[in-house]
């Protein structure tokens, strides 16, 4: 089983900037991809971005295209979400996924997710 541990969310200004970091028990080599995905109050989860582990394709959502940026760091074992030209719509609680097969099976991992806050 992985274990995944966010932290880097917090409050700050709408135009600021914060580095989210996700931290696993495992190598991340093991997984097929790694994401961060985000849920405002009373709306559903969304993707926000996602990277396939070996060969380091990434994808985003519209709304974070050219602000965010996700990478990983093989050594540490910890993906980030560098977050830029932040905005108050992206205040939401991020998560870490981890897409990991096990036994032909693909199964989904979250961390517990750290609370990101954009406000004036």
């Amino acid at each position: 089983q992985v274990q995944l541990v966010e932290s880097g969310g917090g409050l700050v200004q709408p135009g600021g900037s914060l580095r989210l970091s996700c931290a696993a028990s495992a190598s991340i080599f093991l997984s097929n991809a790694m994401g961060w995905f985000r849920q405002a109050p009373g709306k559903q989860r969304e993707l926000v971005a996602t990277m396939i582990t070996r060969g380091g394709a990434t994808n985003y959502v519209d709304s974070v295209k050219g602000r965010f940026t996700i990478s990983g760091d093989n050594v540490k074992n910890t993906v980030y979400l560098q977050m830029n030209s932040l905005k108050p719509e992206d205040t939401a609680v991020y998560y870490c996924n981890a897409k990991i097969t096990q036994s032909g099976v693909e199964y989904d991992y979250w961390g517990q997710g750290t609370q990101v806050t954009v406000s004036s």
